[in-house]
């Protein structure tokens, strides 16, 4: 197995290029769209979904490529991971997401630090947010029972579909939440829903370790 620094490297980078994906796609189509949401929604969709695959792809052999506290605390419960080691990934995790959004400011020529006006919240929202999360735990407690190879696929094309089919736009992601809500553009969260948003992530979570439990037993390998 990597070394502990070099697994915490792979996920704060990880997460670093996820959300520079998600926060730089979402400006660029707030440019390039002419106002047309919808559209805006699609470009920034494809390149999360995209991203992911490649990010998977390579650091997964390192750390397991999580970038999401919700999955890492999965895999610490069932005893992939110890929980050390899971504070680690997570602290990893946030940190890599704040750079990423950092990241595409500087990339667009805009305020460093920003708080996103955006407000996300309502009980469709947050039941969003659990439904989106307890689809995407499920893909990957699926595919490594039934078919490991396939897992960066899977991500990249549920969070693709889950962009689309949930009223939050499937943030699905306790880092990724947080980090987005230091962005005032087209994918951030104002801070106030923050916390309602990783709740409902990780109740949805938790329901999928349970069914996953039952469907497919005890892993065999990190995800």
């Amino acid at each position: 197995m990597p070394s502990l620094s070099r697994r915490l490297v792979a996920e704060w980078l990880g997460t670093a290029f996820l959300l520079a994906a998600v926060v730089g796609s979402g400006i660029m189509a707030q440019k390039l769209a002419g106002g047309n949401v919808a559209l805006e929604l699609l470009c920034n969709t494809i390149p999360t979904g995209a991203i992911l695959v490649v990010l998977i792809l390579i650091f997964g052999p390192l750390s397991g490529a999580h970038f999401n506290p919700a999955v890492t605390v999965a895999f610490a419960w069932r005893g992939e991971l110890p929980w050390a080691g899971a504070g680690l990934y997570i602290l990893a995790q946030v940190a890599g997401g704040v750079a990423g959004v950092w990241l595409a400011h500087l990339m667009f020529e805009l305020p460093l630090w920003q708080s996103s006006l955006t407000t996300r919240t309502g009980t469709g929202q947050w039941l969003a947010e659990g439904v989106a999360t307890f689809g995407l735990l499920l893909t990957i407690f699926g595919c490594i029972a039934r078919a490991p190879s396939a897992v960066p696929y899977a991500v990249g094309l549920y969070i693709t579909s889950a962009y689309w089919f949930t009223a939050s736009t499937s943030f699905a992601n306790p880092a990724v939440t947080i980090a987005r809500s230091l962005s005032d553009t087209f994918a951030g969260i104002a801070p106030g829903g923050v916390l309602a948003f990783i709740a409902a992530q990780l109740v949805g979570a938790a329901l999928a370790l349970m069914l996953s439990g039952w469907l497919w037993g005890r892993l065999t390998k990190q995800a």
